[in-house]
């Protein structure tokens, strides 16, 4: 996931960004629509329902070495990354989502968009890179 979340802070939202705003607009509505597939949506709530299995495992084991590890990495990812997706970028995709790229104002809403998603992104991308992080510093213990 971080990769995913890398790559659109790093270089596709700048691409899309470039478009003008009818075509950006037009281009991320299609994505929005594209990503609700059986393969991203596994990977995505399977890594969350992983790190809640952790999670719990952590705090019975608390004993252990990698339990500070293990904890933090997965709240990382379920603050971070799944909780950051359904209350900051979900949000901002429905509403674009319901923008006509053509109408008078959409210039200004695509621009705000942007800014927006990408820096909400970022978050979700340093937090899945730390929660991997965390994860495989966990593995030496």
């Amino acid at each position: 996931m971080a990769g995913i979340f890398f790559a659109f802070s790093t270089f596709v939202m700048k691409a899309l960004s470039r478009l003008s705003s009818e075509q950006g607009i037009a281009a991320m509505q299609s994505i929005n629509i594209t990503v609700l597939n059986p393969w991203f949506m596994t990977a995505f709530f399977g890594t969350a329902a992983t790190c809640l299995s952790t999670l719990i495992i952590a705090l019975v084991r608390w004993q252990d070495e990698s339990t500070l590890y293990l904890l933090v990495g997965s709240l990382l990812y379920l603050i971070g990354t799944l909780l950051v997706t359904i209350v900051c970028n979900v949000p901002r995709n429905n509403s674009l989502a319901a923008v006509e790229s053509t109408d008078s104002e959409s210039a200004a809403i695509w621009y705000h968009y942007v800014a927006g998603w990408t820096a909400w992104n970022h978050v979700r991308t340093i937090a899945s890179f730390a929660a991997a992080a965390l994860f495989s510093i966990a593995l030496v213990f």
